[in-house]
């Protein structure tokens, strides 16, 4: 098969640092490329991949001092991918709604995976408007605030499976990963780690926007021994960070569309303590993999619980559901199903017009 794959231009294929849209990509072109598919991937420049790489823009909008307008470098990728939309059996884009009007007119079958919250009001009257392009859902929970789209299919993250070692004997820390923000609720978990008496580390990034969040909220919260802020961490320290953690703690305040770091942390036998929030139940099962709060009270009990949760039973449970294979898998019979679909309707039309 010749697979378009089309990312988002903000990081790079993969992200040196935070990103997940783009970690996903990278991860499902390796897969495909291994497989024996065609692949060719529209990306940053500074992006690296076994497949064929189209750059779109010199490097990653968001580490380039330059970019002012990251829309525009969209736009434009857009557009080029629908001008050579002929050279593929199928063109999957991984960039949201920005080249829908293209793919309603793109001759060759296409598919656009959402990775983000749907529940943004003004999303309504535009997927009403585009209710012929072809969607996947990262869970099923994503899709309720649109529940009527134009849904093929949902296909769970994956992460390759010897991309974090298993680790038998953690640390005596709990962590936090991710991205600084009020939805994220870094405060929450400060709160939990010292009610339960436990060491807490963190590795997240600040975005531009949540900086002020940060200064006001956060670094104050951040004084004594127990906290350790550690920065943003790439590829590289993540497995260590995660491996070496008693559990991920994720106390998310907003709809979360999937987790992605859940399964990194349960890929190194990293039990995660959660809230009941958008798709966690799809992902985490509580009292297998981890435990669901509800309240304060629940979180610094879960904290005190982590040693019933076996470590070897998360990775178990992400090799049968979240490696990247799984996910590639899922998404060729995606794939295959639309190209038919294509054919087929290709075959009416040419029996009309005889």
């Amino acid at each position: 098969m010749k697979i378009a794959q089309v990312a988002p231009l903000i990081e790079s294929v993969p992200p040196k640092y935070y990103g997940g849209t783009e970690r996903i990509v990278s991860y499902l072109t390796e897969e495909l490329v291994k497989m024996g598919h065609d692949v060719t991937l529209y990306a940053s420049g500074d992006s690296e991949t076994s497949a064929k790489l189209r750059p779109m823009c010199h490097r990653a909008l968001r580490l380039d001092k330059h970019s002012k307008d990251p829309v525009a470098d969209h736009i434009y990728m857009s557009e080029r991918v629908f001008q050579e939309s002929h050279e593929y059996d199928i063109v999957h884009s991984s960039i949201d709604y920005v080249p829908f009007p293209l793919l309603r007119r793109m001759a060759v079958p296409n598919v656009t995976t959402l990775h983000g919250r749907l529940d943004i009001p003004n999303l309504f009257n535009l997927y009403q408007e585009f209710d012929d392009i072809p969607l996947i859902s990262i869970s099923n929970y994503q899709r309720v605030p649109l529940s009527w789209a134009n849904w093929v299919a949902t296909v769970y993250h994956g992460i390759p499976e010897d991309l974090y070692k298993y680790n038998e004997n953690p640390g005596k820390y709990v962590a936090f990963i991710g991205r600084i923000s009020p939805e994220k609720r870094v405060d929450t978990a400060i709160r939990i780690a010292r009610s339960a008496k436990v060491p807490l580390k963190i590795a997240a990034k600040v975005d531009k926007i949540d900086k002020d969040y940060f200064g006001s909220v956060i670094e104050p919260m951040l004084s004594g021994p127990d906290i350790e802020y550690i920065g943003e961490i790439g590829e590289s320290e993540k497995g260590e960070f995660l491996g070496n953690a008693m559990a991920l703690i994720f106390p998310i305040d907003w709809p979360e569309p999937f987790g992605l770091v859940m399964i990194e942390a349960m890929a190194c036998g990293t039990p995660i303590i959660t809230r009941p929030h958008g798709a966690i139940p799809e992902v985490i099962d509580h009292g297998t993999t981890g435990f669901v709060f509800k309240d304060m009270k629940e979180a610094v009990q879960a904290v005190k619980d982590i040693p019933k949760i076996a470590r070897r039973t998360c990775r178990e449970v992400f090799e049968k559901r979240f490696t990247s294979k799984i996910m590639a898998n899922n998404y060729v019979k995606v794939y295959e199903k639309l190209i038919a679909q294509s054919k087929k309707s290709a075959g009416k039309e040419t029996l009309i017009k005889v």
